[in-house]
């Protein structure tokens, strides 16, 4: 495969937009969240080196036995100074990590948990609060590291539930901002800029309309107006465009070139995910990753391609809903696969999805290789996530939407949809348009110049199509006028769980994990190679009922992989965490019974999840745990860890080897599965569960008694207006959803561009 000459490539950088301002805390306050930064991730001294209070002062010996073992990971003459400056920094001193915490805190977290935050932290500023929360009248910034570090931990199994939320929100801000923006972590790992393998390659080049300054809306006429450029959309716009109809696909948020990918964490997360990267439920024990940049979450995937299973399919039409069992649905399947260039054939294994796969095989347990939508070519690449620089990865971007591009279609980023437009037409509500918000790029990103334009912008249109995705989808709708009480309801995330072990004779960690990861003696380089190319079905259907769990690989990009594991205490994080260089992962991804729901904001209106796991889930989820426990056994882990707080580790008894003739029988592994099987169900506030999959909040039924959208995608009690994204799977649907809601919108749009008709106007635009 070729090889990249990391020396000769360097991405664009991409500019952040200006946070909103911290001053939601108060000096001191914020005085207090940094001294509580220093304890979760604290700078490693001796006595002798010792300069500040912030520092968590270590004997000599083990100092000294941190850095050799650090320096044996990192190998070469600076390995030693390497491990030194990584044992030593100090993050409150960081700006970049300063301006990381509080632009999570001020743009991602929500009033509510804002205070919630600024509660606990005034009360630690004060000599009584701090009586309460801490036993001492002495301010927890004047207290040293170790007093710190022992009430950070007490938190986390606090009587108080408030106590509880806030050691859950604090210590998860203070790691990703830690991750995202360490100066050391890197050279530690060794994980380079970019991929060292695959080149670099120019993308399509994309126009948008630009506007004029003005005081008055802006008015556009087209005949069908896309609301979200991600898998659906995108789709949409090909067929719609193709057709010969006027197609304007309008963007919240922003494109960016080739030459700007793979981005740095920081940049990538600001600028190509929902929420900076992660959106919690309301009980805090839900994590959801959800695209938001040109082509959604097409652009930030993992290429994995997998088409919808029989038995969901006939779920689904047993609902009332036939097409999915129709030739036609798999004609739409094969159709949007053939585009992608899906194949498995091109698939190369990295070292976990090599664990998964052989360990599974020796196991007996089903399991294949996922195909990928690479343009039947070789994409060996674990950065995807933050944008592929050579774009081997098919994703909306490199295929509908250039396709849609070439049919005429016209583009605008920067756009926020505020409401659908309605027209009374004989009685009947009729949609004809979208008023909403046109932020350009330089307005987006705070630069100065002729650029800077913000515009009221009216779209006028016959057909409105939403594919804002299953966050937003719904919250449009709801904001629009739209009655139906479905809407938002019917959410499910495949939550997911993940599991780590320590290889053989590695050095024994103390790992909780969320994006779990095995440790090997020798180097696995987990961030090189397809993140995600192997599937376990084995437990897909426990209850007969088409509700179970497959077993999947994780991205290894270590902003996405660290930050999701548990803290104990500041010296064994830094150190787990440069053993990521040796892991592999697992992760369990489960096709829900009990869904959740999606509802706006009663303060400013950002979406809000209110989904718990239910008993009846976690029970599955436990499964899972218990055959990946045997995957990494028989593989030959001496140690295997979960998230869940609660359970022990596994650890292999020293005389068995993997070669040990009783196998998954041991005695040893036996007991620990019993006992796992005793906590069942877990409770899912002692450890994160995480998604990146959404679906349902504006699902499709047979009446609008059961669901938001008719069998042709068109909302109910509503002429002209559809949905076409993932929110409209009738259910979870069991495999990654990119593949099925490209099928639906692929079905829905070429039926639309039918009821269309023969009109056609040519592709322009008309603006007045």
């Amino acid at each position: 495969m070729p090889t990249l000459d990391i020396s000769a490539y360097t991405p664009q950088e991409v500019p952040l937009p200006p946070a909103k301002p911290a001053n939601f805390f108060t000096e001191l306050q914020w005085k207090t969240f940094f001294a509580l930064a220093d304890a979760v991730v604290p700078a490693i001294h001796t006595k002798a080196t010792s300069k500040s209070s912030n520092d968590r002062v270590v004997s000599d010996a083990e100092y000294n036995s941190a850095v050799a073992s650090l320096a044996t990971l990192i190998s070469g003459p600076d390995a030693n100074s390497i491990a030194t400056r990584y044992l030593q920094e100090d993050v409150s001193s960081n700006p970049l990590f300063r301006s990381t915490a509080a632009r999570i805190l001020s743009d991602h977290v929500h009033d509510e948990g804002r205070n919630g935050v600024g509660l606990i932290l005034s009360a630690l500023g004060s000599r009584a609060g701090s009586l309460v929360l801490t036993g001492s009248t002495t301010l927890i910034h004047d207290q040293p590291i170790e007093f710190r570090e022992r009430i950070v931990r007490g938190w986390d199994t606090s009587r108080l539930p408030p106590l509880r939320a806030v050691y859950r929100g604090l210590s998860a801000i203070i790691k990703k901002s830690w991750v995202m923006t360490s100066p050391t972590i890197g050279p530690v790992l060794g994980f380079p800029r970019v991929p060292v393998h695959g080149k670099p390659a120019a993308g399509f080049d994309y126009e948008f309309l630009q506007l004029p300054p003005g005081d008055q809306p802006e008015i556009i006429e087209t005949d069908v107006v896309i609301i979200g450029s991600g898998c659906g959309g995108s789709v949409a716009a090909k067929n719609l465009a193709e057709a010969g109809h006027r197609v304007l696909v309008v963007e919240k948020s922003y494109s960016y070139p080739s030459n700007a990918f793979p981005m740095s964490p920081n940049e990538g997360f600001v600028n190509m995910f929902e929420n900076g990267g992660a959106i919690f439920s309301d009980d805090s024990s839900m994590a959801v990753l959800a695209g938001s940049t040109w082509g959604g979450g097409g652009t930030v995937n993992w290429s994995a391609s997998l088409q919808t299973q029989g038995y969901v399919r006939q779920q689904w039409a047993d609902t009332g809903l036939p097409f999915f069992t129709s030739w036609d649905f798999q004609r739409s399947l094969d159709r949007v696969c053939d585009r992608m260039g899906v194949n498995s054939d091109k698939v190369e294994h990295n070292a976990q999805n090599n664990v998964i796969l052989n360990g599974a095989r020796k196991l007996g347990y089903a399991a294949n290789t996922v195909p990928q939508n690479t343009g039947h070519s070789e994409h060996y690449c674990g950065y995807c996530t933050l944008g592929c620089a050579s774009g081997a990865k098919k994703g909306p971007t490199q295929t509908f939407l250039a396709d849609a591009a070439s049919a005429g279609a016209k583009f605008m980023e920067g756009f926020q949809a505020d409401k659908v437009i309605f027209t009374k037409v004989k009685g009947k509500q009729v949609a004809s348009g979208v008023k909403g918000t046109w932020r350009s790029r330089d307005s987006y990103l705070g630069l100065t110049g002729t650029g800077v334009v913000e515009r009221k912008v009216i779209i006028k249109a016959k057909k409105v199509v939403v594919s804002a995705g299953t966050l937003h989808s719904p919250l449009l709708l709801l904001r629009s006028g739209v009655k139906n009480s479905q809407i938002g309801r019917n959410l499910h995330l495949h939550p997911g769980k993940s599991l780590c072990y320590t290889w053989t004779h590695a050095k024994v960690l103390t790992i909780s994990v969320m994006g779990g990861g095995a440790v090997f003696d020798e180097e696995t380089r987990p961030w090189e190679g397809s993140a995600l190319t192997t599937v376990v079905n084995e437990f897909e259907n426990l209850d007969g009922q088409g509700h179970g769990v497959k077993i999947e690989a994780v991205s290894m990009v270590p902003s996405v992989f660290i930050p999701v594991f548990p803290w104990r205490n500041g010296l064994e994080y830094k150190l787990w965490a440069a053993n990521m260089r040796r892991t592999t992962s697992f992760i369990t991804l489960t096709k829900e019974r009990d869904p959740g729901r999606v509802y706006p904001d009663p303060v400013d209106g950002r979406c809000r999840i209110d989904y718990t796991i239910s008993a009846f889930d976690r029970k599955h989820i436990v499964e899972a745990i218990i055959a990946s426990a045997k995957i990494a056994y028989i593989s030959g882990a001496k140690e295997f860890h979960t998230t869940y707080r609660d359970v022990p580790p596994f650890i292999r008894p020293q005389a068995s080897t993997p070669e040990s003739p009783e196998g998954t029988n041991d005695a040893a592994l036996q007991s620990w599965i019993a006992e796992v099987r005793r906590k069942s169900p877990l409770n899912p506030e002692r450890g994160l569960f995480a998604s990146a999959h959404q679906m349902g909040t504006c699902r499709m039924s047979k009446s609008p008694k059961s669901g938001v959208v008719d069998p042709n995608c068109q909302v109910w009690g509503s002429e002209g207006l559809y949905v076409v994204d993932a929110s409209v799977f009738p259910s979870a649907s069991g495999v990654n959803p990119m593949v099925t809601n490209m099928a639906i919108a692929d079905w829905a749009s070429q039926n639309l561009a039918r009821v269309m008709g023969g009109h056609k106007q040519g592709n322009v635009m008309a603006r007045l």
